[in-house]
């Protein structure tokens, strides 16, 4: 059974929704990864055609079923320690973030966004490496967002699998994360220790960042590869505004600023200041 065909003319009529909702740039190669990921969406709502199923999430009665779509379409593959190098440098630059932090009258507090969260371990690796980098007591906040609610609410319940936590350290698996029993066998769940000094939430990168706090650091990983220059450039350009000022900026391995107009300073490959 094959399905629905999916014809260009609403392949290009999702492509222009998804792109003006959130961003994401659906070029001609992922034709066959909409069909297949919304498909699915196609059988479970019994709509006969991608034409009706466009035409429904364009409807106020389709407005869940249109956070259903995106949450869909977008990709989110993530893992404890992912691209372990940053972590190593958000420990070198945590003295120098809470001087930053004190000059600016808020007090030993960091703050920071973890931008495209997915599932929770980026901003649960985060929160575990700035707890252990300093015995000084200090306020962490770390706000994590992804535009999924899908990957969200398995970002909040924090209970992982035994091969999602194999990367974590034996000490730091045995301080943070506590062990299943019984029918949660072979899983993990985080601690509230860990979870305490995180916010998850729903958050489009293509809105504006709720007013408040500048964050310290912000990590957005892996997400920008899935814009077009002139959003990628919007979005940075955001970023920036919402740092203080010696802040820091992380981006994917495979990620770059190189022919974005910005003001960052350039520490390393995927690593930035303000």
């Amino acid at each position: 059974m094959h399905g629905p065909e999916l014809r260009d003319i609403d392949f290009e009529k999702i492509k222009k929704m998804v792109f003006e909702i959130c961003g994401i740039d659906l070029h001609s190669g992922k034709k066959e990864l909409v069909k297949a990921r919304l498909g699915k969406r196609l059988r479970e709502g019994k709509f006969p055609s991608f034409k009706d199923y466009y035409e429904y999430v364009m409807t106020s009665e389709g407005a869940e079923e249109l956070i259903m779509m995106i949450d869909s379409i977008s990709t989110n593959l993530t893992s404890f320690f992912r691209e372990e190098t940053h972590f190593r440098r958000l420990h070198t630059i945590m003295p120098e973030l809470l001087k930053n932090s004190e000059k600016a009258s808020v007090g030993s507090r960091l703050h920071i966004w973890c931008a495209g969260c997915s599932t929770g371990e980026e901003a649960y690796t985060i929160a575990m490496t700035m707890k252990e980098t300093t015995a000084k007591p200090f306020d962490l906040r770390i706000w994590a967002t992804d535009i999924s609610t899908k990957v969200l609410k398995k970002a909040v319940t924090g209970i992982y699998a035994e091969e999602r936590i194999r990367k974590i350290p034996a000490e730091l698996l045995k301080k943070y994360f506590a062990v299943g029993q019984g029918d949660w066998k072979g899983y993990y769940r985080v601690k509230d220790n860990l979870r305490a000094s995180i916010t998850f939430a729903r958050f489009n990168l293509m809105d504006p960042p709720p007013a408040g706090d500048l964050f310290d650091v912000i990590f957005c990983r892996n997400v920008m590869i899935y814009f077009n220059k002139q959003t990628q450039s919007e979005l940075v350009n955001r970023f920036y505004s919402r740092l203080r000022v010696g802040g820091y900026l992380f981006i994917g391995h495979s990620e770059s600023l190189t022919g974005l107009p910005h003001s960052f300073k350039y520490i390393e490959p995927s690593v930035y200041c303000k």
